[in-house]
């Protein structure tokens, strides 16, 4: 890649960014738009799924996230946003295997922690999804914060075995 087309790509990537961080998701896919479908880097498919994903159109988003992901393996938060679309695409399977792919890379993170256990909670593994939200707010209490209006722990509320877990004190 040129120098001219890096600093293209660079400032294509930092305006869709400002947007993001906006909440103005089809300002950014506009932005993003100037690079071609599919183009730039492992960053600018990230900012692309982002932005659909924003929009809900979380099908949509899979593809510019998985060529992020071939093109940056390591990139969590890539393999994080994939988790949610796949969720959203009723691929819970999927989303579970991204978020253990990204405790692989990160096993210290607590948010990919919390969403696994959120996502196996749906699926049904009670035992690993205790542990995973017991991981999480070890390593973060502010994720107690959100548990009570978690949806995805309603089939859990009543167990014994997750009220031990949410109300012990950090």
């Amino acid at each position: 890649m040129k120098g001219r087309d890096r600093i293209r790509l660079k400032h294509v990537e930092r305006q869709a960014e400002g947007y993001l961080e906006l909440g103005m998701n089809p300002q950014a896919l506009e932005v993003l738009n100037r690079l071609g479908e599919g183009a730039g880097s492992a960053h600018a498919l990230y900012l692309r799924g982002e932005a659909l994903r924003g929009l809900q159109r979380y099908q949509e988003a899979l593809v510019p996230l998985h060529k992020a992901a071939e093109k940056s393996p390591e990139d969590i938060h890539v393999l994080l946003a994939l988790g949610w679309c796949h969720k959203r695409t009723a691929r819970l399977d999927l989303a579970i295997a991204d978020i253990e792919r990204a405790l692989g890379i990160n096993p210290g993170e607590a948010l990919l922690h919390y969403n696994l256990a959120c996502y196996l909670c749906l699926a049904g593994d009670k035992r690993r999804s205790l542990a995973h939200l017991a991981r999480a707010l070890a390593l973060d209490a502010r994720y107690r914060e959100m548990i009570e209006t978690e949806p995805d722990f309603d089939s859990l509320r009543d167990d014994p075995d997750f009220q031990a877990v949410t109300s012990i004190i950090v």
